[in-house]
């Protein structure tokens, strides 16, 4: 077997001290590494073993939550000081900006936090920048299964990664044209009658079953064609694979067929960062 060679980002030293906002591959510079590091921490810490809890809304939150959280954190403030940033752990701490703006990071330090305590491979870390409402760059580490997305404007790319979590092999990503009969993906812990009546309404559809963000993933890659969700989720969780999905040639819609965005209030009846709720698609046919 030919063994694959390292190309593309190092791992060293990230930029100091960048005070005006950079191009996007630029900002993927800083953005990556620090993905890649989050999920190296949490791989560590599911070797070593944790023990859960439970925050104030019934979700669990763990170590590997709190440690990805500021290895993230860390760097993108030393590196975007004057970006405002929405991070899970830290918002359910009463941590957030007043005001994100229209250019913000969101994180989710680890997506998918039941699969990580039950021993699954679908965990993600998750880094976007969100401008102008929308996901533009976008970050989804899946560290059990060494697997990286990462997407900005005209460019999505798959990489490997090694046992220590550095990236490997690129490989542009794009959707494909709707196959006949789809394939949908859907949450395994969040299904509704809303989702089933979806799958419905296309006969003979193969669903996958798929947890965190990677069901993005899977859209951005061509393996799939539609995912639904008619469920409850907050914008860090979906602004990475949304944004690799984007720019893998996809699009999210509302329900209803409107744009899908981000910001503050786009739901003004539920928590200040809740998605209403979308279906994320591969190219149209």
């Amino acid at each position: 077997m030919t063994s694959k060679a390292h190309v593309g980002h190092g791992q060293g030293a990230l930029p100091a001290g960048i005070n005006t906002m950079p191009d996007d591959r630029k900002i993927l510079d800083v953005i990556e590494p620090l993905a890649l590091a989050a999920g190296r921490r949490i791989m560590e810490i599911q070797r070593a073993g944790f023990d859960a809890e439970v925050k104030a809304d019934a979700s669990p939150v763990t170590q590997a939550d709190r440690d990805a959280e500021r290895i993230i954190l860390d760097g993108l403030r030393q590196n975007f000081p004057d970006l405002p940033i929405i991070a899970e752990e830290e918002l359910a701490a009463g941590l957030g900006p007043d005001d994100v703006g229209d250019t913000f990071f969101l994180v989710d330090p680890l997506d998918g936090t039941k699969e990580f305590v039950r021993g699954g491979d679908d965990f993600t870390v998750n880094i976007a920048l969100v401008r102008d409402g929308e996901p533009e760059i976008g970050v989804v580490y899946a560290p059990a299964r060494n697997m990286l997305y990462v997407g900005m404007p005209g460019r999505a790319e798959a990489i490997d990664t090694d046992t220590s979590h550095g990236p490997l092999e690129r490989r542009a990503i794009n959707v494909r044209r709707a196959a006949a009969p789809p394939t949908i993906v859907a949450s395994r812990s969040h299904n509704t009658p809303e989702t089933d009546a979806f799958i419905a309404r296309h006969p003979m559809a193969q669903c996958v079953s798929v947890g965190s963000s990677l069901k993005f993933c899977l859209l951005a890659s061509g393996e799939a064609d539609f995912y639904p969700r008619f469920g409850r989720t907050m914008q860090w969780d979906t602004a990475a694979g949304d944004a690799v999905l984007r720019a893998a040639g996809g699009i999210t819609l509302t329900p209803d067929g409107r744009p899908f965005r981000y910001g503050r209030n786009i739901c003004p009846d539920d928590s200040p960062f809740a998605n209403p709720h979308f279906v994320a698609e591969g190219r149209r046919a």
